[in-house]
C-alpha cells in the first residue's frame, strides 16, 4: 500500500525521539572523540575515519566527501529510500503513534503497525505461560535440570525468565487461541504454532523442552530457544525469522549486558545460552550469546554502540570444534579486525571447557584472570599457524611463512603490521637472534602490496597552483615486483657465483656499486655465509679464488637444517640450470636489474609514505620535496623495469 502523507507532528516525534548515535550505529563503527563520534564514511571509501557524528546537534557530516544531515536522511541516503518510508519505519522502532493527513487510509496504516504489536504482546503472554508450566508437576524434570545441572539459583531463572514448554501437541495453541482468543495468524506470523501437513489444525513449535526467551535491547521477547530434555534433535531449536526476529542481527543478553558492557567499556561473546546466564550469573554482567551462528556485521554493531573502546572478546570452547566456531565466528568481522575498528580478543578455556562447564570448577575471579590476559586475535591467530609445527623442519617453515604472510598483508595500519612483522621474525628465527633481521626483511619482501594506490587531499591543490600537479597512478605494471620473478633472480645470481668463479668479482662488483642486498632471507643468509668465508681466507678477500666454496658451505650449514632445505638446491646443477648458467652476462645483467627493481621500489614507498602524511599548508617546502622524491625515483623504476622485463625475457 502507498504510504499517505504523514502528519507534521509524527514527523518531528520520529526527529525528537530518533537519537542520530543509535540511528547511524547500526551501519558504522563510531568511536567517541571527545563530545562527537567518529568513523569511516558509508558514503565514500576512505581508510581514515572523517565521518562525524554529533549527539548534541543530532547532525552528521563527512569531511570527505561533505555528505551531511539528520537520522532520517541518513537512512535515506543510505538506503535510497523515501522520506515517509523511513520516518514510518523510524516511528515503527521507537514506538511514535503514526497520524496522517488523509483519515481515510488512517485505520489500514494503523493496522498495519499494530502488527508488530501484536506479536510482542502474543510473545510476552507465551513467556509467561512457559514460566508458569516450569512451576507445575510436568515442568519438574526441566526445573530439576536448571537446578541441579546447571546449578542456577531462583534470582537468575527468574532473572532471565526460563520456562517450560508442555509435551502436548497443541496445549500453547489451545491456551492463546481457546483461553486468550489471539488470532490463528498472529501464532503463525510469530513463530509459535505450524500447519499440519494432513488433516488441518495446527500444532506447538516448542513441546517438552526447557524454554528460554530471546530479547530485544528494549527487553521485549521477540523469539524463543528451547532445549530438549530427551535425546530429540536438534539439541536445540530456535524460534523461525519472524517480523520481529532474525538471528543474524539478535544477540541473546544483551538486553542484561548492555550496562555492563558500558561500563566495563568490553563485550564478552560465548556461543551458548547457558554460557551467556552462568556468566551473568557469576556476577560478569558483559556477557552476550551470538546464537550459534557466524557472529555477522550487524551483531558486532550492536555490541559496539555499547563500549568506547570498541573492545570484543570472543569466549568460545579451546577444543578442535570451539576452534572452528571462533573462526567461523570472526569470518565476516575479519575486515574490521584488521583495520583496527574492533579490537578482537580470543579467550580459549583451559581443558577444552565452556564458560558454564568452567564456572561449576572455578571461582568468576579466575575467569577474570584469563580474560584479563586474553590474546589479541592476531596474536592467537598467529599461534593457531604455528601450533604443532616443527620449524626446523624446511616443509613446516615453508608453510607456516606463507601462512604469517597472508595474515600479515591483511593488516591495514601500517604500525600494527610491523609489529607484527618483528613479532614473527622472532618466532621464525628459533632464538637465533642472528637471523631477525633476515626474517624481518623476509617477511616485509613478501607483504608489499601489488599496487599503490593514492588519494590526494583537497588542500593540496591550493599548495600546488590549483591542482596543476597531479600525484602519479601506479598500477600492477609499474611496480611488477612479483616474489617469483625476485626468488629466480637472486638464486641465479648466487647459482652464478656458485658455480662460476670467474664471474664471482663481477657480483661482488655490481652489488657493491648499486649498495644492494638479497632481499629474500634464505638467499640473504647463504651470502652472509659466503662474505664469512672470503673475510677468513685473507685480507686481499680474493673472491675469484675461493677453494673449495660449496663444500665449505654445506659444513657450515649442518647446524641449520631449515636454512639448507631452502638453498640446497642451488649447490647442484642439472641440464637446464648449466644451459643459464652459461650465458653469464645476462643472467647477472637480470638478476641485479630485478633486485635493484625492489630497493628502489622501497624508496619510492617510503617517500610516498612521507607525502601523504606531510600537511601542504603548513610544510610546502618539505611537501614539494617528498612529492619530487618520490617521483623520481618512479620514472626510475620505469626505467630499471623495462631492464628487467627485456632481460628476463631474453633469458627464458
Amino acid at each position: 500500500m502507498q504510504i499517505p502523507r504523514l502528519h507534521p507532528d509524527t514527523i518531528e516525534e520520529v526527529k525528537l525521539r530518533a537519537d542520530i548515535v543509535d540511528v547511524v550505529s547500526e551501519y558504522v563503527v563510531l568511536r567517541k572523540r571527545g563530545k562527537d563520534f567518529v568513523g569511516l564514511c558509508p558514503f565514500h571509501d576512505e581508510k581514515s575515519p572523517s565521518f562525524t557524528v554529533s549527539q548534541t546537534k543530532q547532525m552528521y557530516y563527512c569531511f570527505g566527501c561533505q555528505a551531511g544531515g539528520n537520522a532520517i536522511k541518513f537512512v535515506m541516503e543510505l538506503g535510497k529510500r523515501s522520506f515517509a518510508d523511513v520516518v514510518l519505519d523510524l516511528a515503527r522502532r521507537y514506538q511514535v503513534p503514526v497520524q496522517t493527513l488523509e483519515p481515510e487510509q488512517r485505520q489500514e496504516l494503523q493496522r498495519q503497525l499494530s502488527l508488530r504489536e501484536q506479536l510482542y504482546e502474543v510473545l510476552a503472554t507465551s513467556a509467561q505461560f512457559y514460566q508458569h508450566a516450569l512451576r507445575q508437576s510436568q515442568g519438574q524434570k526441566a526445573l530439576q535440570y536448571l537446578q541441579s545441572n546447571r546449578q542456577l539459583k531462583e534470582e537468575t531463572i527468574q532473572q532471565f525468565g526460563l520456562g517450560y514448554a508442555p509435551a502436548g501437541w497443541e496445549t500453547l495453541y489451545r491456551y492463546l487461541v481457546d483461553n486468550k482468543h489471539y488470532p490463528v495468524q498472529i501464532l503463525l506470523k510469530a513463530g509459535l504454532i505450524k500447519p499440519r501437513r494432513e488433516g488441518g489444525g495446527y500444532y506447538d513449535v516448542f513441546r517438552d523442552r526447557l524454554m528460554i526467551p530471546i530479547r530485544d535491547v528494549q527487553g521485549r521477547v521477540i523469539a524463543f530457544g528451547g532445549r530438549t530434555l530427551t535425546d530429540e534433535q536438534p539439541k536445540y531449536l530456535n524460534s523461525p525469522e519472524t517480523e520481529l526476529f532474525s538471528k543474524g542481527k539478535t544477540l541473546f543478553a544483551l538486553d542484561q549486558a548492555k550496562g555492563g558492557i558500558s561500563q566495563l567499556d568490553q563485550a564478552v561473546v560465548v556461543e551458548g545460552y547457558f554460557d551467556a546466564i552462568a556468566l551473568h550469573a557469576a556476577g560478569i554482567n558483559n556477557a552476550v550469546a551470538s546464537l550459534g551462528t557466524a557472529l555477522s556485521l550487524e551483531q558486532v554493531r550492536l555490541i559496539l554502540r555499547y563500549t568506547e573502546s570498541k573492545q570484543l572478546v570472543l569466549n568460545f570452547d579451546a577444543d578442535k570444534a570451539g576452534t572452528n566456531a571462533a573462526e567461523r565466528a570472526i569470518s565476516e568481522i575479519a575486515e574490521l579486525a584488521y583495520k583496527g575498528e574492533v579490537q578482537l580478543k580470543i579467550l580459549n578455556l583451559p581443558d577444552g571447557k565452556d564458560a558454564d562447564e568452567y564456572l561449576h570448577q572455578r571461582t568468576p575471579e579466575d575467569y577474570g584472570e584469563l580474560l584479563k590476559n586474553a590474546p589479541l586475535w592476531l596474536d592467537w591467530q598467529i599461534q593457531q599457524i604455528i601450533q604443532d609445527r616443527d620449524l626446523k623442519q624446511a616443509t613446516d617453515f615453508q608453510q607456516v611463512t606463507q601462512q604469517i604472510v597472508k595474515l600479515l598483508k591483511n593488516i591495514a595500519n601500517s604500525d600494527t603490521r610491523n609489529y607484527y612483522v618483528s613479532y614473527c621474525a622472532e618466532i621464525l628465527s628459533l632464538g637465533d637472534t642472528r637471523l631477525i633481521p633476515l626474517r624481518v626483511e623476509n617477511l616485509l619482501t613478501q607483504i608489499v602490496p601489488a599496487a599503490v594506490t593514492y588519494s590526494k587531499p583537497v588542500s593540496a591543490k591550493k599548495a600546488w597552483g590549483g591542482g596543476k600537479v597531479s600525484p602519479p597512478t601506479i598500477s600492477n605494471s609499474s611496480l611488477p615486483t612479483e616474489r617469483s620473478l625476485l626468488e629466480r633472480a637472486e638464486a641465479l645470481l648466487l647459482r652464478v657465483y656458485l658455480h662460476c668463479p670467474e664471474q664471482r668479482q663481477i657480483i661482488v662488483d655490481e652489488l657493491v656499486e648499486r649498495d644492494l642486498q638479497f632481499s629474500l632471507s634464505h638467499h640473504r643468509f647463504l651470502w652472509q655465509q659466503i662474505l664469512e668465508i672470503s673475510s677468513g681466507d685473507g685480507e686481499t678477500k680474493n673472491f675469484a679464488s675461493q677453494p673449495n666454496l660449496i663444500s665449505r658451505l654445506q659444513d657450515r650449514f649442518l647446524e641449520f637444517d631449515s636454512e639448507i632445505g631452502l638453498i640446497s638446491h642451488l649447490f647442484h646443477v642439472d641440464e637446464k640450470n648449466q644451459k643459464e648458467i652459461l650465458r653469464t652476462p645476462q643472467v647477472v645483467q637480470a638478476a641485479i636489474a630485478c633486485m635493484d627493481l625492489v630497493m628502489l621500489e622501497k624508496r619510492y614507498r617510503h617517500f610516498l609514505e612521507l607525502w601523504q602524511q606531510t600537511d601542504p599548508e603548513a610544510e610546502p617546502e618539505r611537501y614539494q620535496y617528498y612529492y619530487q622524491a618520490f617521483y623520481a625515483e618512479k620514472i626510475k623504476l620505469q626505467q630499471i623495469d623495462r631492464q628487467r622485463l627485456f632481460s628476463i625475457t631474453e633469458l627464458s
